[in-house]
Protein backbone atom coordinates (compact mmCIF):
# COMPACT_ATOMS: atom_id res chain seq x y z
CA UNK A 1 0.00 0.00 0.00
CA UNK A 2 1.51 3.53 -0.60
CA UNK A 3 2.36 5.37 1.97
CA UNK A 4 -0.23 7.89 3.09
CA UNK A 5 0.19 11.52 3.06
CA UNK A 6 -0.96 14.26 5.82
CA UNK A 7 -1.44 17.71 4.90
CA UNK A 8 -0.92 20.07 7.73
CA UNK A 9 -3.63 23.26 6.60
CA UNK A 10 -3.45 24.67 10.23
CA UNK A 11 -1.72 28.14 8.96
CA UNK A 12 -4.66 28.32 6.96
CA UNK A 13 -7.04 28.55 10.38
CA UNK A 14 -4.63 30.93 11.86
CA UNK A 15 -4.81 33.46 8.95
CA UNK A 16 -8.93 33.44 9.02
CA UNK A 17 -8.96 34.40 12.79
CA UNK A 18 -6.71 37.26 11.69
CA UNK A 19 -9.63 38.68 9.70
CA UNK A 20 -7.73 39.43 6.31
CA UNK A 21 -8.82 38.27 3.05
CA UNK A 22 -6.53 35.68 1.18
CA UNK A 23 -3.43 37.08 -0.14
CA UNK A 24 -1.17 35.04 -2.16
CA UNK A 25 -0.19 32.02 0.06
CA UNK A 26 -3.17 30.89 1.66
CA UNK A 27 -5.20 31.02 -2.22
CA UNK A 28 -1.76 28.89 -3.43
CA UNK A 29 -2.36 26.58 -0.33
CA UNK A 30 -5.68 25.90 -1.38
CA UNK A 31 -5.75 25.33 -5.11
CA UNK A 32 -2.67 22.87 -4.48
CA UNK A 33 -4.81 20.99 -1.96
CA UNK A 34 -7.39 21.05 -4.40
CA UNK A 35 -5.27 19.85 -7.25
CA UNK A 36 -3.49 17.29 -5.29
CA UNK A 37 -7.10 16.13 -3.51
CA UNK A 38 -8.09 15.50 -7.43
CA UNK A 39 -5.44 13.31 -8.63
CA UNK A 40 -6.57 9.52 -9.24
CA UNK A 41 -3.56 8.51 -7.23
CA UNK A 42 -4.03 10.15 -4.09
CA UNK A 43 -7.34 8.63 -3.67
CA UNK A 44 -7.55 7.12 0.06
CA UNK A 45 -4.35 8.28 0.96
CA UNK A 46 -3.98 12.16 1.20
CA UNK A 47 -5.60 13.33 4.68
CA UNK A 48 -5.35 16.78 5.69
CA UNK A 49 -5.03 17.74 9.44
CA UNK A 50 -4.60 20.02 12.14
CA UNK A 51 -3.01 20.41 15.31
CA UNK A 52 -4.48 18.92 18.54
CA UNK A 53 -3.25 21.21 21.62
CA UNK A 54 -4.42 18.81 23.80
CA UNK A 55 -2.32 15.79 23.00
CA UNK A 56 -0.21 17.67 20.90
CA UNK A 57 -0.71 15.67 17.99
CA UNK A 58 -2.44 16.47 14.64
CA UNK A 59 -6.31 15.57 14.10
CA UNK A 60 -7.82 15.28 10.72
CA UNK A 61 -10.06 17.50 9.25
CA UNK A 62 -12.77 17.20 6.33
CA UNK A 63 -11.67 19.03 3.06
CA UNK A 64 -15.16 20.38 3.14
CA UNK A 65 -14.35 21.93 6.28
CA UNK A 66 -11.02 23.92 4.82
CA UNK A 67 -13.01 24.97 1.83
CA UNK A 68 -15.93 26.71 4.15
CA UNK A 69 -12.85 28.46 5.81
CA UNK A 70 -11.27 29.77 2.78
CA UNK A 71 -14.94 30.43 1.22
CA UNK A 72 -15.45 32.68 4.36
CA UNK A 73 -12.48 34.58 4.34
CA UNK A 74 -11.93 34.86 0.34
CA UNK A 75 -16.11 36.58 0.59
CA UNK A 76 -15.07 39.01 3.20
CA UNK A 77 -17.60 37.52 5.69
CA UNK A 78 -15.16 37.42 8.48
CA UNK A 79 -13.09 40.44 7.84
CA UNK A 80 -11.91 42.15 10.86
CA UNK A 81 -14.19 45.34 11.85
CA UNK A 82 -13.39 48.99 11.12
CA UNK A 83 -14.12 52.17 12.73
CA UNK A 84 -17.13 53.99 11.51
CA UNK A 85 -16.07 55.75 8.71
CA UNK A 86 -17.69 59.00 9.94
CA UNK A 87 -15.24 58.65 13.17
CA UNK A 88 -12.51 58.18 10.08
CA UNK A 89 -13.08 61.34 8.41
CA UNK A 90 -13.47 63.36 11.46
CA UNK A 91 -10.01 62.26 12.96
CA UNK A 92 -8.11 63.30 9.42
CA UNK A 93 -9.96 66.42 9.43
CA UNK A 94 -8.36 67.01 13.01
CA UNK A 95 -5.20 66.08 11.97
CA UNK A 96 -4.76 68.19 8.95
CA UNK A 97 -5.88 71.24 10.71
CA UNK A 98 -2.84 71.06 13.31
CA UNK A 99 -0.14 73.49 12.43
CA UNK A 100 2.15 72.07 9.82
CA UNK A 101 4.96 71.09 11.94
CA UNK A 102 2.73 68.48 13.79
CA UNK A 103 0.97 66.84 10.87
CA UNK A 104 3.19 64.20 10.56
CA UNK A 105 3.18 63.30 14.10
CA UNK A 106 -0.47 63.74 13.72
CA UNK A 107 -1.17 61.76 10.53
CA UNK A 108 0.66 58.86 12.37
CA UNK A 109 -1.63 59.26 15.71
CA UNK A 110 -4.90 58.88 13.11
CA UNK A 111 -3.74 54.82 12.45
CA UNK A 112 -3.64 54.91 17.05
CA UNK A 113 -7.03 56.77 17.92
CA UNK A 114 -8.43 54.31 15.06
CA UNK A 115 -7.24 51.29 16.77
CA UNK A 116 -8.39 52.32 19.61
CA UNK A 117 -12.20 52.92 18.20
CA UNK A 118 -11.56 49.05 16.98
CA UNK A 119 -10.34 47.49 19.73
CA UNK A 120 -13.80 47.15 21.43
CA UNK A 121 -15.22 45.56 18.59
CA UNK A 122 -12.01 43.73 17.00
CA UNK A 123 -11.92 41.75 20.77
CA UNK A 124 -15.56 40.83 20.14
CA UNK A 125 -15.31 39.59 16.92
CA UNK A 126 -12.01 37.41 17.62
CA UNK A 127 -13.39 35.80 20.31
CA UNK A 128 -17.14 34.98 17.82
CA UNK A 129 -14.50 33.74 15.06
CA UNK A 130 -12.51 31.33 17.08
CA UNK A 131 -15.89 29.71 18.86
CA UNK A 132 -17.34 29.68 14.92
CA UNK A 133 -13.84 28.09 13.10
CA UNK A 134 -13.49 25.89 16.19
CA UNK A 135 -16.90 24.46 16.00
CA UNK A 136 -16.99 24.55 12.08
CA UNK A 137 -13.72 22.49 11.39
CA UNK A 138 -15.08 19.40 12.30
CA UNK A 139 -12.16 18.07 13.55
CA UNK A 140 -12.39 14.51 13.72
CA UNK A 141 -10.52 12.96 16.77
CA UNK A 142 -7.08 12.65 17.02
CA UNK A 143 -7.33 9.06 17.43
CA UNK A 144 -7.25 8.57 13.79
CA UNK A 145 -4.01 10.02 13.20
CA UNK A 146 -2.94 8.27 15.88
CA UNK A 147 -3.70 4.54 15.13
CA UNK A 148 -3.68 5.59 10.46
CA UNK A 149 -0.25 7.26 10.87
CA UNK A 150 2.25 4.80 10.01
CA UNK A 151 6.60 4.89 9.24
CA UNK A 152 7.16 6.29 6.04
CA UNK A 153 4.33 8.53 5.53
CA UNK A 154 4.72 12.21 4.58
CA UNK A 155 3.85 14.82 6.83
CA UNK A 156 3.54 17.90 4.10
CA UNK A 157 3.86 21.60 5.04
CA UNK A 158 2.70 23.57 2.14
CA UNK A 159 2.25 27.09 4.00
CA UNK A 160 3.52 29.20 6.47
CA UNK A 161 4.10 27.55 9.83
CA UNK A 162 6.22 30.09 11.01
CA UNK A 163 3.61 32.31 12.01
CA UNK A 164 2.44 29.62 14.54
CA UNK A 165 4.07 28.92 17.92
CA UNK A 166 5.41 26.02 18.88
CA UNK A 167 4.78 24.38 15.21
CA UNK A 168 8.66 22.64 14.97
CA UNK A 169 7.57 20.46 18.13
CA UNK A 170 3.84 18.49 16.21
CA UNK A 171 6.68 17.98 13.39
CA UNK A 172 9.36 16.39 15.94
CA UNK A 173 6.95 14.42 17.28
CA UNK A 174 5.23 13.08 14.48
CA UNK A 175 9.00 12.10 13.10
CA UNK A 176 10.21 10.79 16.88
CA UNK A 177 6.97 7.97 17.50
CA UNK A 178 5.61 7.48 14.30
CA UNK A 179 8.62 8.07 11.76
CA UNK A 180 6.84 10.50 9.65
CA UNK A 181 9.04 11.99 6.94
CA UNK A 182 8.52 15.35 6.50
CA UNK A 183 8.15 18.03 3.58
CA UNK A 184 8.36 21.90 3.35
CA UNK A 185 7.45 23.71 0.72
CA UNK A 186 9.44 27.32 1.19
CA UNK A 187 8.22 30.42 -0.30
CA UNK A 188 10.95 33.18 0.20
CA UNK A 189 13.25 33.53 3.01
CA UNK A 190 13.23 37.43 2.90
CA UNK A 191 13.14 37.99 6.17
CA UNK A 192 16.48 36.67 6.75
CA UNK A 193 17.93 38.57 3.05
CA UNK A 194 16.13 41.91 3.59
CA UNK A 195 15.66 42.32 7.55
CA UNK A 196 15.39 45.64 7.47
CA UNK A 197 11.54 45.43 6.04
CA UNK A 198 10.08 43.42 9.03
CA UNK A 199 10.22 43.98 12.53
CA UNK A 200 12.58 42.95 14.52
CA UNK A 201 10.19 40.17 16.40
CA UNK A 202 9.42 38.96 13.11
CA UNK A 203 12.74 37.77 11.69
CA UNK A 204 13.72 36.75 15.05
CA UNK A 205 10.44 34.92 14.82
CA UNK A 206 10.99 33.34 11.48
CA UNK A 207 15.30 32.76 11.92
CA UNK A 208 14.00 30.73 14.74
CA UNK A 209 11.52 28.41 12.97
CA UNK A 210 13.41 28.31 10.10
CA UNK A 211 16.61 27.01 11.62
CA UNK A 212 14.96 24.33 13.45
CA UNK A 213 12.60 23.29 10.45
CA UNK A 214 15.70 22.52 8.70
CA UNK A 215 16.88 20.31 11.23
CA UNK A 216 13.77 18.72 10.68
CA UNK A 217 12.84 18.46 7.42
CA UNK A 218 13.38 15.85 4.70
CA UNK A 219 12.58 17.37 1.41
CA UNK A 220 12.43 20.58 0.84
CA UNK A 221 10.12 22.06 -2.64
CA UNK A 222 9.91 25.83 -3.32
CA UNK A 223 8.24 27.72 -5.70
CA UNK A 224 10.64 28.93 -7.60
CA UNK A 225 14.58 28.20 -8.67
CA UNK A 226 15.16 31.45 -7.20
CA UNK A 227 14.03 30.54 -3.87
CA UNK A 228 15.86 26.86 -4.17
CA UNK A 229 19.15 28.72 -4.69
CA UNK A 230 18.37 31.28 -2.13
CA UNK A 231 17.71 28.33 0.31
CA UNK A 232 20.59 26.29 -0.44
CA UNK A 233 22.99 29.72 -0.63
CA UNK A 234 21.66 30.40 2.25
CA UNK A 235 22.56 27.14 4.50
CA UNK A 236 25.82 27.18 2.77
CA UNK A 237 26.34 30.43 3.88
CA UNK A 238 25.19 28.94 7.87
CA UNK A 239 27.68 26.05 7.65
CA UNK A 240 24.06 24.42 7.32
CA UNK A 241 23.79 20.72 5.66
CA UNK A 242 20.71 20.06 3.94
CA UNK A 243 19.46 16.31 3.35
CA UNK A 244 18.71 16.98 0.15
CA UNK A 245 18.88 20.11 -2.62
CA UNK A 246 15.62 22.20 -2.72
CA UNK A 247 13.66 21.29 -5.38
CA UNK A 248 11.51 24.11 -7.42
CA UNK A 249 7.74 22.96 -8.46
CA UNK A 250 6.12 24.57 -11.17
CA UNK A 251 3.13 27.16 -10.05
CA UNK A 252 -0.17 26.58 -11.14
CA UNK A 253 -1.86 29.71 -13.08
CA UNK A 254 -4.88 31.58 -11.64
CA UNK A 255 -6.93 31.10 -9.11
CA UNK A 256 -10.29 28.94 -8.90
CA UNK A 257 -13.56 31.19 -7.76
CA UNK A 258 -15.24 31.51 -4.53
CA UNK A 259 -18.61 30.41 -4.56
CA UNK A 260 -19.31 34.34 -3.50
CA UNK A 261 -17.25 35.41 -6.56
CA UNK A 262 -19.57 33.78 -8.34
CA UNK A 263 -22.33 34.68 -6.97
CA UNK A 264 -21.30 38.64 -7.36
CA UNK A 265 -22.38 41.37 -9.57
CA UNK A 266 -20.25 43.47 -11.57
CA UNK A 267 -21.99 46.20 -9.75
CA UNK A 268 -19.89 45.38 -6.64
CA UNK A 269 -18.53 47.60 -4.16
CA UNK A 270 -15.45 48.35 -6.01
CA UNK A 271 -17.35 49.58 -9.42
CA UNK A 272 -19.13 52.89 -8.10
CA UNK A 273 -15.01 54.34 -7.76
CA UNK A 274 -13.57 52.89 -10.57
CA UNK A 275 -12.36 54.35 -13.38
CA UNK A 276 -13.86 53.51 -16.72
CA UNK A 277 -12.44 50.78 -18.60
CA UNK A 278 -8.83 50.94 -20.64
CA UNK A 279 -8.43 54.44 -18.30
CA UNK A 280 -5.94 52.98 -15.93
CA UNK A 281 -3.06 50.84 -14.97
CA UNK A 282 -3.27 48.39 -11.91
CA UNK A 283 -0.99 46.73 -9.19
CA UNK A 284 -2.34 44.49 -6.98
CA UNK A 285 -0.26 43.56 -3.81
CA UNK A 286 -0.35 44.80 -0.22
CA UNK A 287 1.17 48.19 0.11
CA UNK A 288 4.30 47.39 2.15
CA UNK A 289 7.48 49.12 1.55
CA UNK A 290 8.89 45.75 -0.28
CA UNK A 291 6.24 46.19 -3.20
CA UNK A 292 7.41 49.56 -4.33
CA UNK A 293 4.37 51.31 -4.43
CA UNK A 294 7.03 54.71 -3.52
CA UNK A 295 8.23 54.22 -7.15
CA UNK A 296 5.39 54.26 -9.00
CA UNK A 297 3.84 57.30 -6.57
CA UNK A 298 7.23 59.03 -8.05
CA UNK A 299 6.65 58.05 -11.68
CA UNK A 300 2.86 59.13 -12.22
CA UNK A 301 4.21 62.51 -10.11
CA UNK A 302 6.54 62.87 -13.28
CA UNK A 303 3.99 61.51 -15.80
CA UNK A 304 1.74 64.28 -14.40
CA UNK A 305 4.33 67.17 -14.95
CA UNK A 306 5.54 65.83 -18.32
CA UNK A 307 2.36 65.03 -19.95
CA UNK A 308 -1.35 66.50 -20.26
CA UNK A 309 -2.94 65.09 -16.92
CA UNK A 310 -6.15 64.08 -19.49
CA UNK A 311 -3.19 61.32 -21.40
CA UNK A 312 -2.14 59.88 -18.22
CA UNK A 313 -4.05 56.94 -17.12
CA UNK A 314 -5.36 56.42 -13.39
CA UNK A 315 -2.82 54.42 -10.98
CA UNK A 316 -4.81 51.88 -9.09
CA UNK A 317 -3.76 50.10 -5.63
CA UNK A 318 -5.57 46.61 -4.95
CA UNK A 319 -4.47 45.82 -1.48
CA UNK A 320 -4.36 46.39 2.11
CA UNK A 321 -2.07 48.77 4.01
CA UNK A 322 1.07 47.03 5.09
CA UNK A 323 3.67 48.06 7.11
CA UNK A 324 6.61 50.52 6.76
CA UNK A 325 4.60 52.53 4.05
CA UNK A 326 3.17 55.83 6.76
CA UNK A 327 5.93 58.38 5.09
CA UNK A 328 4.19 56.82 1.74
CA UNK A 329 0.22 57.42 3.10
CA UNK A 330 0.74 60.39 4.40
CA UNK A 331 2.11 61.80 0.88
CA UNK A 332 -0.68 60.11 -1.12
CA UNK A 333 -3.06 61.82 1.35
CA UNK A 334 -1.38 65.21 1.34
CA UNK A 335 -1.58 65.18 -2.59
CA UNK A 336 -4.82 63.90 -2.56
CA UNK A 337 -3.74 60.80 -4.16
CA UNK A 338 -2.42 62.79 -6.70
CA UNK A 339 -5.36 65.14 -7.28
CA UNK A 340 -7.51 61.65 -7.87
CA UNK A 341 -4.82 60.13 -10.30
CA UNK A 342 -3.74 57.13 -8.01
CA UNK A 343 -7.00 55.47 -6.67
CA UNK A 344 -6.64 53.01 -3.32
CA UNK A 345 -9.37 49.45 -3.00
CA UNK A 346 -8.50 48.28 -0.06
CA UNK A 347 -8.98 44.67 0.41
CA UNK A 348 -10.89 44.07 -2.86
CA UNK A 349 -13.17 40.98 -3.29
CA UNK A 350 -12.24 37.85 -5.67
CA UNK A 351 -15.31 39.39 -8.04
CA UNK A 352 -13.93 43.23 -7.63
CA UNK A 353 -10.26 41.71 -8.54
CA UNK A 354 -11.58 39.83 -11.96
CA UNK A 355 -13.17 43.53 -12.98
CA UNK A 356 -9.84 45.47 -11.84
CA UNK A 357 -7.92 43.18 -14.29
CA UNK A 358 -10.59 43.39 -16.81
CA UNK A 359 -10.57 46.76 -17.10
CA UNK A 360 -7.25 47.82 -16.95
CA UNK A 361 -4.56 49.13 -19.68
CA UNK A 362 -1.52 46.61 -17.90
CA UNK A 363 -0.32 46.06 -14.55
CA UNK A 364 2.79 47.04 -12.78
CA UNK A 365 4.60 44.69 -10.17
CA UNK A 366 8.22 46.47 -9.55
CA UNK A 367 8.76 44.59 -6.40
CA UNK A 368 12.43 44.66 -4.54
CA UNK A 369 12.30 40.89 -3.38
CA UNK A 370 9.78 37.93 -4.59
CA UNK A 371 9.94 34.25 -4.34
CA UNK A 372 7.71 33.92 -7.04
CA UNK A 373 5.44 36.68 -8.41
CA UNK A 374 1.74 35.25 -8.27
CA UNK A 375 0.35 38.72 -9.58
CA UNK A 376 2.19 38.50 -12.88
CA UNK A 377 1.22 35.41 -14.01
CA UNK A 378 -2.39 36.15 -13.09
CA UNK A 379 -2.13 38.79 -15.30
CA UNK A 380 -1.25 37.37 -17.71
CA UNK A 381 -4.01 34.53 -17.03
CA UNK A 382 -6.34 37.59 -17.52
CA UNK A 383 -4.56 38.61 -20.80
CA UNK A 384 -3.18 41.91 -19.64
CA UNK A 385 0.35 42.57 -20.10
CA UNK A 386 2.72 43.25 -17.48
CA UNK A 387 5.80 45.70 -16.38
CA UNK A 388 7.95 44.08 -13.73
CA UNK A 389 10.63 44.13 -12.06
CA UNK A 390 14.16 42.92 -12.40
CA UNK A 391 15.01 41.74 -9.22
CA UNK A 392 14.85 38.18 -7.59
CA UNK A 393 12.27 35.27 -9.17
CA UNK A 394 10.29 37.51 -11.13
CA UNK A 395 11.83 37.11 -14.75
CA UNK A 396 10.79 33.19 -13.90
CA UNK A 397 7.05 34.35 -13.85
CA UNK A 398 7.32 37.31 -16.86
CA UNK A 399 9.69 35.38 -18.98
CA UNK A 400 9.50 37.01 -22.35
CA UNK A 401 5.80 38.44 -22.00
CA UNK A 402 6.56 41.15 -19.38
CA UNK A 403 8.80 44.49 -19.97
CA UNK A 404 11.17 44.84 -17.19
CA UNK A 405 12.56 47.85 -14.96
CA UNK A 406 14.90 48.51 -12.46
CA UNK A 407 13.04 49.00 -9.19
CA UNK A 408 15.54 51.27 -7.89
CA UNK A 409 15.82 53.46 -11.25
CA UNK A 410 12.79 55.96 -11.06
CA UNK A 411 14.13 57.48 -14.35
CA UNK A 412 14.25 53.91 -16.04
CA UNK A 413 10.92 52.89 -14.68
CA UNK A 414 9.22 56.75 -15.76
CA UNK A 415 10.82 56.10 -19.40
CA UNK A 416 9.88 53.18 -19.74
CA UNK A 417 6.01 53.07 -18.44
CA UNK A 418 5.81 56.57 -20.59
CA UNK A 419 6.43 54.85 -23.77
CA UNK A 420 3.84 52.40 -23.04
CA UNK A 421 1.77 54.93 -22.45
CA UNK A 422 2.12 57.07 -25.24
CA UNK A 423 2.53 53.90 -28.24
CA UNK A 424 -1.42 53.13 -28.28
CA UNK A 425 -0.76 50.27 -31.25
CA UNK A 426 2.11 48.92 -29.38
CA UNK A 427 0.10 48.19 -26.20
CA UNK A 428 -2.75 46.74 -28.17
CA UNK A 429 -0.18 44.57 -30.22
CA UNK A 430 1.68 43.52 -26.65
CA UNK A 431 -1.89 42.89 -25.24
CA UNK A 432 -2.81 40.51 -27.98
CA UNK A 433 0.81 38.72 -27.80
CA UNK A 434 0.07 37.98 -23.98
CA UNK A 435 -3.26 36.86 -25.25
CA UNK A 436 -1.61 34.63 -28.32
CA UNK A 437 1.17 33.26 -26.69
CA UNK A 438 0.60 32.99 -22.71
CA UNK A 439 0.28 29.35 -21.49
CA UNK A 440 -1.35 28.96 -18.78
CA UNK A 441 0.32 26.40 -15.66
CA UNK A 442 -2.59 23.71 -14.81
CA UNK A 443 -2.47 23.09 -11.02
CA UNK A 444 -2.81 19.41 -11.60
CA UNK A 445 0.94 20.05 -13.08
CA UNK A 446 1.64 21.60 -9.84
CA UNK A 447 0.34 18.53 -7.44
CA UNK A 448 1.74 15.75 -9.77
CA UNK A 449 5.38 17.89 -9.22
CA UNK A 450 4.56 17.73 -5.72
CA UNK A 451 3.68 14.41 -5.34
CA UNK A 452 6.78 13.48 -7.50
CA UNK A 453 9.23 15.26 -4.71
CA UNK A 454 6.84 13.72 -1.80
CA UNK A 455 7.53 10.07 -3.26
CA UNK A 456 10.78 10.20 -3.35
CA UNK A 457 11.36 11.78 0.32
CA UNK A 458 13.72 9.80 2.28
CA UNK A 459 13.95 10.15 5.87
CA UNK A 460 17.99 9.70 6.30
CA UNK A 461 18.03 11.56 9.71
CA UNK A 462 17.94 8.33 11.97
CA UNK A 463 16.30 8.40 15.19
CA UNK A 464 19.32 8.68 16.99
CA UNK A 465 21.20 11.28 14.22
CA UNK A 466 22.16 14.93 15.55
CA UNK A 467 19.30 16.98 14.20
CA UNK A 468 21.37 19.72 12.90
CA UNK A 469 24.65 19.02 11.30
CA UNK A 470 27.37 21.62 10.71
CA UNK A 471 30.47 21.46 9.05
CA UNK A 472 33.42 21.17 11.12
Amino acid sequence: MANRIWIDVEDLFKYAELGYRPTGIPRLVVELCRAIRALPESKDRVFFVRHDAKRQSFAVISWEAVESVFSSIANGTTEKPKAPPVLRSALKRMTRALPLQLRRLGFLQIEVFVGIAQLINAFAFRMSRRFRFKHRASVVSSDHFNVAARPGDILALLGFAWIEPGHNAYVEKAKREKGLRFALLMYDIIPLRRPEWFDEAVVKNFRDWFTEALSLVDSILTISAFTARDVAEYAREKGILLRAAPTPIPIGTGFQKSNGAQRSSASGPASSILPAPDSYALIVSTIEVRKNHALLFRVWQRLLEDMPAASVPTLVFAGRVGWQVCDLMEQLHNSRFLDGKIIHIERPTDAELEALYDGCLFTLFPSFYEGWGLPVTESHSFRRPCIISTATSLPEAGGALARYIDPDNVTDACRIIRETIQDQAGLREWRDRVRREFRPVPWSQSARAVLQVLETTQDVSGASETRLRRRA
